[in-house]
């Protein structure tokens, strides 16, 4: 049965519980600042949720919490650039092999579409072969889960915070599937508990700034649809 809807972007009910019982426990544990879809810097992704906790005159505590309702959810950005990258070449080196072979048997497959024959493109599909066509479908897929499928990793990578946490129910949490470094937070009885403890991730400080200021412009965005407050009122008013 499929997941209800709620009235704020399409999401789902489930999504929206396990966003609104992750900002309760990070609230518990100090994290004053949070905001909800927070674009992060030095990188094209978004957190469901991003906190900044203060720790007295010593740098603050940021965190990023993403919530999974699903197991497709989960494993879609939990993906491992390096284990993707050593099959597409694998891919990439049979798909090689047999152009090569397909030039040699299907000559009349080129298409003389350049000036130099060595540089001349050649028609594959034309002969509609099995084998190539599904080397084809494996180099579409793993060039897509390479560029789309590693945002548990890339976040990680590019440091965007000091702890990472994913927010799952309990059904779903499966421990050897939590990606590297991240805890997980369980939803159980209707609170979340520490299942298990993400590592320490170090950052620059001018990164705890930059944080702190997506959490301020996220908290605008919410504060102008709350008050229905438009791009065009905005503008205008700087006129």
């Amino acid at each position: 049965m499929g997941q209800r809807l709620t009235s704020r972007n399409g999401e789902t009910e489930a999504h929206a519980r396990l966003k609104r019982l992750a900002l309760i426990w990070a609230q518990r544990q100090g994290y004053a600042a949070c905001a909800m879809e927070v674009t992060l810097p030095r990188c094209r992704y978004r957190a469901d949720m991003a906190a900044y906790r203060q720790n007295g005159k010593q740098p603050g505590v940021t965190a990023i919490f993403e919530c999974k309702q699903a197991v497709v959810d989960l494993r879609r950005d939990n993906g491992c650039t390096s284990t993707t990258m050593r099959r597409l070449e694998k891919v990439y080196h049979r798909r090689e092999v047999l152009e090569r072979n397909l030039r040699v048997h299907y000559p009349a497959l080129r298409v003389a579409d350049s000036l130099f024959a060595e540089f001349d493109s050649h028609n594959f599909s034309a002969i509609e072969h099995r084998g190539y066509k599904q080397l084809m479908r494996q180099t579409q897929g793993l060039q897509n889960r390479l560029f789309d499928c590693t945002k548990f990793e890339t976040l990680i990578r590019y440091r965007c915070a000091n702890l990472f946490f994913l927010v799952l129910p309990n059904e779903l949490f499966r421990e050897p599937e939590i990606p590297i470094g991240w805890g997980a937070l369980v939803e159980l009885n209707g609170e979340l508990i520490l299942a298990r403890k993400p590592v320490w991730h170090e950052t620059e400080p001018k990164a705890e700034l930059h944080f702190l200021h997506r959490i301020a412009a996220a908290g605008t965005r919410l504060l102008n649809r709350t008050f229905d407050i438009t791009f065009e009122e905005v503008a205008t008013a700087r006129c």
